[in-house]
């Protein structure tokens, strides 16, 4: 019966592909209700303290971007690449992967693509070097990310397991590992495909007058021209200290005694994000209802619900079918570990959500006895939806590369965003893996 319920399983998946967003969440609990009421199966645990630390992270970025705070990062970040052009294959995604690591969450990297796209194009470097590129150290910037919902569901599923890992263990491993991955992934990027001047498919298309006029923006040639206000500087900096009071809580709060006794980090990681939004809200008098429109928020929103639906109905199957599991795989991870790597990054490529990747991975790789330097050090390889090209920030990267070379290909799996997808995920989890196993007790 595991293999029905996995088929029932990968049907969801592949039905949520087809209608996207939102659709993975709602067809998760369709799936929990056919295992229910047909198969006989009593609902698993659905993920309550990942879905609650989302939705406080969510509401504090949200509110971070009703303030202006989140532009004005990306202001900073336009002023940087505009300054160094010929750096913009390196530049372009450090700058995507930090935003990320800062606010975290991925989402964070649209307003930046085509002011990347802008400024290769103007240099006369091929402009899928960096902008897919960009799009991929967006998405790696999660794990690496002091406030993202990954690190989160590590720290929650160890405790679950009567187990500790502290957020500095985590971010010690993730930030250089995924760092050195998106650094590789640039190199490798910088020679990829012919120059613009070179291209005889650019070319020809520059034949097409309409083709060729809207290859520049004239808007992009200023960085925004609206003024920073200092409600926005408000906003930053308030935010980017609370990150800091977040990190240092979870990294020392037991050690020095900040917490009271019996408060799990998970909880003071929600109560504190929350804190961090409503003083933002307080300090720039930001309208509430604007904070509900703006995009972290309606991404964030559609990241729980994805994460309630298909996690629910993963954790129903998973917890049903563990020992059989357990006895299937037990002797090939006990052999080699390094394999459950390969495991989360077949499952990421289905499910758009690292933490929900997560959600359903490692409660099963404790079940299964893998030890927690391990675990730590394959957490790079929870994301790989880059394989298939339909993830936001890849399209929005396609769309805003006017010249046509973020594509794509013919047989779908050819895109511009596979090959630095790999070189950045598995150059980051060998190093994780590396870092990890031999530093983390």
């Amino acid at each position: 019966m595991f293999y029905v319920h996995m088929l029932l399983l990968l049907t969801i998946i592949f039905i949520g592909i087809r209608h996207g967003g939102i659709a993975f969440g709602l067809l998760g609990g369709l799936g929990v209700s056919v295992l229910a009421f047909v198969f006989g199966i009593a609902p698993g645990s659905p993920p309550i303290s990942v879905m609650l630390i989302i939705l406080a992270v969510v509401a504090a970025s949200a509110t971070l971007e009703a303030s202006g705070g989140l532009q004005l990062l990306v202001r900073f970040a336009e002023r940087l690449l505009r300054k160094h052009p010929s750096q913009i294959v390196f530049l372009g995604p450090l700058c995507t992967y930090t935003l990320t690591v800062l606010v975290g969450t991925g989402h964070s990297v649209y307003p930046l693509l085509p002011v990347i796209y802008d400024v290769a194009y103007k240099k006369g470097i091929r402009p899928e070097r960096p902008m897919a590129m960009a799009s991929v150290a967006s998405q790696m910037g999660i794990t690496a990310s002091p406030i993202a919902a990954a690190a989160a569901v590590v720290m929650a599923t160890a405790a679950d397991n009567h187990l500790t890992i502290s957020l500095g263990s985590v971010l010690l491993v993730t930030i250089p590992a995924t760092l050195f991955g998106v650094l590789t992934g640039c190199a490798w990027s910088l020679r990829r495909g012919k120059d613009l001047a070179h291209d005889p498919e650019f070319i020809q298309r520059c034949a097409d007058p309409e083709f060729k006029a809207q290859l520049i923006d004239n808007e992009q040639d200023n960085v925004q021209a609206e003024g920073v206000n200092a409600q926005a500087k408000k906003g930053l900096s308030i935010f980017l200290a609370g990150i800091v009071v977040v990190v240092f809580v979870a990294m020392f709060g037991h050690d020095l005694a900040l917490l009271p006794q019996g408060v799990k980090m998970s909880v003071a990681i929600q109560f504190l994000m929350l804190s961090i939004g409503a003083i933002i809200l307080l300090a720039t008098k930001v309208e509430p209802k604007k904070i509900v429109h703006c995009n972290v928020f309606i991404a964030g929103m559609t990241a729980v619900v994805i994460i309630f639906g298909i996690a629910w109905m993963s954790d129903t199957i998973i917890s049903f079918h563990k020992p059989y599991l357990i006895s299937l795989v037990s002797d090939l991870v006990a052999a080699h570990p390094w394999t459950f790597a390969l495991a989360m990054f077949v499952v990421s490529i289905f499910l758009k959500s690292q933490a929900a990747v997560l959600t359903i991975m490692l409660p099963l790789g404790f079940a299964m006895g893998i030890p927690t330097p391990v675990l730590i050090g394959v957490l790079p390889a929870c994301y790989a939806y880059f394989f298939f090209p339909f993830y936001p920030s890849d399209l929005a990267a396609i769309t805003f590369d006017r010249s046509g070379t973020t594509r794509i290909g013919k047989y779908v799996l050819n895109h511009s965003f596979l090959l630095p997808g790999f070189i950045g995920v598995s150059t980051a989890t060998t190093m994780a893996y590396i870092i990890s196993t031999l530093f983390v007790n």
